[in-house]
């Protein structure tokens, strides 16, 4: 799956990596994102008219969920740009500066570098724009609906946020047809281990079709959340597709788009460390992901935290899971074991 005689150069990247830690934490909303969802939404009725809206504003309601899959913001990033454009201008894009120069639907500013009043008139820019913002707050998918808002907004009514989450949830459910995400975690054994990923096992482990094959694949839908399977810290985080890796810059890397068989490589992957009672060290592998993880180099995780989504990046035929088990560290080819049976006696059948 990756290439072990670069170890050296990727031990090089690697390091890179952990000092982009900055950038990762700007993407996903630094630490505290990651121990909250990172689930992704599906628009399944983009002309719906939300109980409750005008057409106008069901239109702009609309332009604010697509503009969030497009950009592949977690689903609870819609529901806080819906509520925090209701409490701004009531799904209004209103040209008439209502305090000082605020103005379209989420009231921005010229002045305070929102862009043009062209610009922030225009919804789907106003909307990135809240979007660009949101991502950067620490901790924003955790936080309470009205502090993420107002973290972007500044407003002089910080706690006026609140009341509208409820009609935005709804709204935004009108739009991924009538249910969010699913994002519980999955059940920890006693042993603190868990299942990266729902799903059936599609392919197997060193079998005779393929014998370089060191893990197994979990057949996940694309944008499924990836889960550590135990706790651990995150030795590794990086974009390995034909033959060369690249650490996370935060703009555009190979992996960013889908990949194919036989272009070779891991795609966006995660390896976590963790210290087994049973097994002593150990580390997991988590392969094809959709975009950048939401973890960083060094940083400690929990088992069933959130990682990252399902993609099908690097040498990949569809999305699933590429899911290995080392007993040892760094991991290598010949400390690869059959994850299934490892797992399992752990307490986690696959």
């Amino acid at each position: 799956m990756i290439a072990y005689a670069a170890g050296g150069v990727l031990a090089v990247v690697v390091l890179i990596a952990a000092a982009a830690g900055g950038v990762v934490a700007a993407i996903f909303g630094g630490d505290g994102a990651a121990t909250g969802e990172v689930c992704l939404g599906t628009v399944t009725n983009p002309g719906a008219t939300p109980a409750g809206l005008s057409p106008e504003q069901a239109r702009n309601a609309a332009v604010i969920v697509a503009v969030g899959q497009r950009m592949k913001v977690p689903v609870r990033g819609w529901v806080i740009a819906v509520a925090t454009a209701l409490q701004e201008s009531d799904l209004i894009n209103s040209g008439t500066p209502d305090n000082h120069d605020s103005l379209g639907l989420f009231q921005q500013r010229p002045s305070q570098g929102w862009g043009t009043p062209e610009q922030i008139m225009n919804p789907d820019y106003a909307a990135g724009k809240f979007y660009e913002h949101l991502l950067r707050v620490p901790g924003w998918q955790t936080m309470p609906l009205t502090d993420a808002a107002q973290a972007v907004q500044r407003s002089a009514f910080p706690d006026a946020y609140a009341k509208h989450e409820p009609q935005a949830t709804e709204i935004v459910k009108a739009y991924t047809g009538g249910t969010l995400p699913a994002c519980d975690p999955l059940p920890v054994s006693a042993a603190g281990w868990t299942r990266p990923t729902p799903g059936p096992i599609v392919s197997g482990f060193r079998t005779a079709e393929r014998p370089d094959h060191d893990g197994i694949d979990i057949g996940a839908p694309r944008g499924t959340v990836i889960r550590a399977a135990s706790a651990g810290v995150v030795v590794t985080v990086l974009c390995n597709v034909a033959g060369t890796s690249y650490p996370p810059i935060g703009g555009p890397l190979p992996c960013d788009t889908d990949g194919n068989p036989g272009l070779g490589g891991g795609g966006w992957y995660v390896q976590i460390r963790h210290h087994d009672t049973t097994a002593g060290d150990v580390v997991s592998r988590y392969c094809h992901m959709l975009r950048q993880p939401a973890v960083r180099v060094g940083q400690t995780v929990t088992a069933g935290q959130p990682i990252g989504i399902v993609g099908t990046s690097g040498n990949s035929s569809g999305p699933h899971l590429h899911y290995e088990i080392h007993t040892g560290y760094p991991a290598t080819r010949d400390n690869a074991i059959e994850p299934r049976a490892f797992m399992a006696a752990h307490g986690v059948p696959m």
